[in-house]
């Protein structure tokens, strides 16, 4: 299945019914007059969290969205049936905004979380509202009114554990692969990852994390170099960064440096996740080389890095473990408070 993480879609909802002007006309029936029912109210757009998806693919193809109509009022003060809802099923991690992409309607973060986006137009009253003391036989109805509509941004952004940092070709979906059941593609070449891919590390019954690889950043991605921020944001809800370095290119203080520009360009607060810094690609040079790599990103990131080879697989538990680590410092802690157990009073 395809991966898209952004759409523009249009919602209505629908309209009410509208009332309805009748008599009660029946011979040797006494106590006539009106008897027009109301409308039915129109129906609401809603969205909602579902499991078992991972992409806004579907909303490629179908890019409208209405609730259905209330039905007209009807004579015998019969009233109109409510319209359907619409719903609109979306991943976990779906961020609903207006048409200007900068107003946030709501986030859907958890499984189940539902938000009515359009509410559907009340029903028009009947006749038979409008009859008075001195007005026994009122020849006016209400239409329904309109359902909202409104044009809305989808954009999901992967709910992830751990985020996978690193310039093209750093080896971040090698170490997917190696630490997760996830089968990214992996050549060669820069920008083989053209699309984010999430994994499940499983390190025992007790510690599981979801880890994502994102595509490789350049200089100003922040400001949409390359495959640019889109895919930034998918890095954004994750509570540790493990920042890869490839350890045989030429300047890998300069790629550390690189990353960490365009975490802080794109958002501060980003830039404040934990970070693990790992050097990979370690089996390729001999451990004297390595070394000297891992000193120079040290000098500038201040932190000793980890060593990593995920093709023979050394160093590659050690990072899950640190990584592990790291998640439960992450996890807030209950507040126990001084606050004494209830009992009854004396």
């Amino acid at each position: 299945m395809k991966f898209l993480d952004q759409a523009k879609v249009y919602i209505k909802a629908g309209n009410g019914g509208n009332g309805c002007v009748s008599f009660r006309r029946e011979a040797y029936v006494e106590f006539g007059g009106p008897n027009g029912g109301d409308g039915g109210r129109g129906g609401h757009v809603y969205a909602e969290a579902v499991e078992g998806l991972n992409t806004l693919i579907d909303f490629r193809y179908q890019q409208h969205y209405r609730g259905e109509r209330g039905v007209h009022g009807m004579g015998s003060q019969r009233h109109g049936r409510t319209g359907e809802d619409k719903l609109l099923k979306v991943p976990v991690g779906t961020q609903i905004y207006e048409e200007d992409k900068e107003t946030l309607i709501a986030d859907l973060t958890e499984v189940g979380d539902k938000v009515m986006l359009a509410r559907g137009g009340n029903g028009g009253w009947g006749n038979l509202r409008f009859k008075s003391a001195t007005n026994q036989a009122p020849r006016r109805a209400n239409p329904g009114e309109a359902g909202e509509e409104f044009t809305i941004w989808l954009q999901l952004k992967l709910i992830a554990d751990v985020g996978l940092l690193g310039l093209p070709n750093a080896g971040k979906s090698t170490f997917l692969s190696r630490a997760t059941a996830a089968k990214p593609k992996i050549a060669d070449y820069p920008f083989t990852t053209l699309n984010p891919g999430l994994g499940i590390v499983d390190l025992g019954p007790t510690t599981r994390f979801v880890m994502a690889d994102i595509p490789g950043l350049v200089e100003g991605a922040a400001d949409g170099v390359g495959l640019g921020h889109r895919f930034l944001s998918h890095v954004e809800r994750c509570k540790v960064l493990l920042h890869l370095i490839d350890s045989t290119q030429d300047d890998p203080a300069a790629a550390y440096k690189t990353i960490r520009a365009e975490l802080e360009a794109y958002d501060a607060n980003l830039a404040q996740v934990p970070e693990i810094v790992a050097m990979s690609k370690t089996d390729v040079l001999d451990a004297e080389l390595v070394d000297e790599q891992a000193a120079e990103v040290e000098a500038v990131c201040g932190t000793r890095p980890l060593r990593v080879s995920s093709v023979t697989g050394h160093g590659v538990t050690p990072a899950l473990g640190q990584l592990a680590d790291r998640l439960e410092q992450a996890r807030p802690k209950p507040d126990d408070g001084d606050d004494k157990p209830w009992a009854p009073s004396l």
